[in-house]
This record gives structure tokens, C-alpha cells and sequence, in this order.
């Protein structure tokens, strides 16, 4: 089968590169399955439930999130309604939603999706993603072999280290949180997709989304700046991952960057 991970949408021009992207995608790559990482879809920081909604109209199957989740709090009731949007399963146990998840693609295939934060550079002080997922993983298997692993974190070390953690165990480990895409996607030794960063979804005429200007302004100044969502340069980061449904092991991956016209 054949799973398509967005890299960290950002605002409304993020969720226009998948309204305008992902049907076209979808199709070239006989897509069955599609998670997108969405912590940063409402004006640049946070999420809402009318946002979820408008993600799911467009396609997407299951939303990730990360440091930014709580930036709108009206998210925690929604969370606690739903299985296909799902926050950092390394919080502490009483924070709202769920961590990972176990879902159906319309062809009945299970698949299970993790979401971590990391905690190197991180503003959070979270359990240990590794230990975690480790705790996660053994409780999905008795379901599926087909798991992939959101990890949302700011140190490349820490997303390429839990990799080779839980090579051979999981389907996929694909990072989020830098806005940057890297070039590092394989499938590793024992059989695991993994990239360091899928990227952006949104405008890449930025500083990782946000007006350019101001950031510059911001670090020439250092005085406090208010982020505002850039316009300019639309495109659509990510990874489309081959998943062998018999093993739960990785065929290929492929990075992908589609700019919208």
C-alpha cells in the first residue's frame, strides 16, 4: 500500500496546496492512505475543529500535531472526540486526546499511527519519546503491522536516532517540525522508511512560513515581532512510503515537493 505523509501545513496556504495538490497526487501515486502533519494549520500556530474538518473534506486521514497543539485551546474538546487527530503520545498521561491511533483505509486495511515529541531543544519537558514508542508499538501489534511514526522534533540527531531505535518495527519514521525538508529518505537496514524532516506545506517565499521580513527584523532587533503567515511560493512537502501489507515492512520511499501554479 501506498502512504503519503504531508510535512507541517501552515496556514491557509498550506491547506490550499492540498486543496489544490493532493486529488492530483493521490492519483499518480495510487494513493490509499494520507496523514498530514496539521499542529501549525490555523494562521500559522494551532489547529481548530473547523480546520480538521476542512482537512479531512480535502483528504487527509489522519492529523499529527506537535509543540504547537495547545496554541488554540478549543482543540481539547475536539481531541477527546476523535481518533484520526491525535497529539504527542509522550505528554503527560492526563493530557487531552490520544497519543497514537489505529485506523481503517477504505480498502480495510489497519494502520497505525504514532505521534512524539522530542525533547532536545524542545519547550516541553515530555516523557521519553523513545521508551514511549517502544511501550506504543507492542500494544498496535496485536492489530497491524503497518505503524508509522510522526516524530516532531527540532534535533536531527534525535529523529535520526529513534529511527535506527525502531528499525524493523514500524512501517515508517518520518520527521516534522524543522519546516525544511531534508534529503536523507531510505529505508533503512531492517526495513523501516525513515526521512530526518518531510518539510513545509504552505508559502516557501518565507522563514519557515512566516513573513520574511519580520523575522529578519526580529533577529536584527531582538525585539519581540508578531509572526504573520507569508503568501508566496505555495507548495506541497512530503513523502509517498511503500508499504509491503503482509510485513508492515518498507519497499521504497520517495521525497516529494509540488508547487502549486
Amino acid at each position: 500500500m501506498n502512504i503519503l505523509c504531508i510535512g507541517d501545513v501552515v496556514g491557509r496556504p498550506g491547506r490550499e496546496a492540498i486543496r489544490k495538490l493532493l486529488p492530483d497526487i493521490k492519483k499518480e501515486f495510487s494513493i490509499d492512505f494520507v496523514l498530514a502533519n496539521a499542529e501549525n494549520a490555523a494562521g500559522g500556530s494551532g489547529i481548530t475543529g473547523t480546520i480538521v474538518e476542512e482537512l479531512f473534506s480535502l483528504g487527509c486521514d489522519v492529523l499529527t500535531t506537535g509543540d504547537h497543539v495547545w496554541d488554540k485551546l478549543e482543540i481539547k474538546e475536539f481531541l477527546a472526540q476523535t481518533n484520526h487527530v491525535i497529539r504527542p503520545a509522550n505528554f503527560p498521561e492526563d493530557a487531552p486526546g490520544k497519543g497514537w491511533t489505529v485506523v481503517k483505509t477504505q480498502k480495510g486495511i489497519k494502520v497505525g499511527i504514532i505521534n512524539l515529541l522530542g525533547r532536545v531543544f524542545m519547550r516541553y519537558n515530555v516523557n521519553c519519546p523513545f521508551r514511549e514508542l517502544r511501550s506504543i508499538v507492542d500494544k498496535i501489534k496485536a492489530e497491524t503491522s503497518l505503524i508509522v511514526v510522526d516524530m516532531h522534533a527540532e534535533a536531527t540527531s534525535e529523529k535520526i536516532a529513534l529511527g535506527y531505535f525502531i528499525d524493523g518495527e514500524v512501517s515508517a519514521v518520518v520527521g516534522t517540525h524543522t519546516h525544511v525538508a531534508t534529503a536523507d529518505e531510505t529505508v533503512l537496514p531492517k526495513g523501516t522508511a525513515f526521512i530526518t524532516d518531510l518539510g513545509m506545506t504552505g508559502p516557501h517565499d518565507s522563514v519557515i512560513g512566516q513573513v520574511k521580513e519580520k523575522i529578519v527584523e526580529r533577529f536584527l532587533k531582538g525585539m519581540p515581532t508578531k509572526f504573520e503567515v507569508a503568501t508566496g511560493d505555495i507548495r506541497l512537502n512530503g513523502a509517498v512510503i511503500d508499504i509491503d501489507e503482509s510485513t508492515g515492512k518498507a519497499r521504497s520511499i520517495t521525497r516529494l515537493s509540488r508547487k502549486v501554479n
